[in-house]
């Protein structure tokens, strides 16, 4: 699994770069279900980053329920992302049906959030 290097000159904190990354690529589907992630020693070596950083990163992924973590067995990509995108076709669905524009159905899911 390829993870791209962090920008140390985001204002975004480096731990909150990997998860946003991670995150995007599980919902996008690039990283499927059951992907089996490096371990947090492992990334955070390849980064150079703390390994405090690549733990932090995982435990709010965790949390979000984007990755399933099974202590020494690792971590690995949940089967949330599936539920996002299968809640999304259904909205899309919902929201054609009712004859929603794209910038209504997303200002809608924006006033949600």
């Amino acid at each position: 699994m390829q993870i791209h290097p962090l920008d140390p000159a985001s204002a975004t904190p480096p731990s909150e770069q990997l998860r946003l990354q991670i995150a995007a690529r599980a919902a996008s589907g690039d990283l499927p279900t059951g992907t089996r992630l490096p371990t947090v020693r492992a990334l955070a070596a390849e980064l150079g980053v703390a390994v405090n950083t690549v733990a932090k990163a995982y435990r709010t992924l965790e949390n979000d329920g984007v990755v399933t973590t099974e202590g020494r067995r690792g971590s690995t990509i949940s089967g949330a992302s599936a539920d996002a995108r299968a809640a999304a076709a259904a909205y899309v669905a919902t929201a054609r049906r009712l004859g929603l524009s794209l910038p209504e159905a997303g200002r809608l899911v924006e006033e949600s959030w």
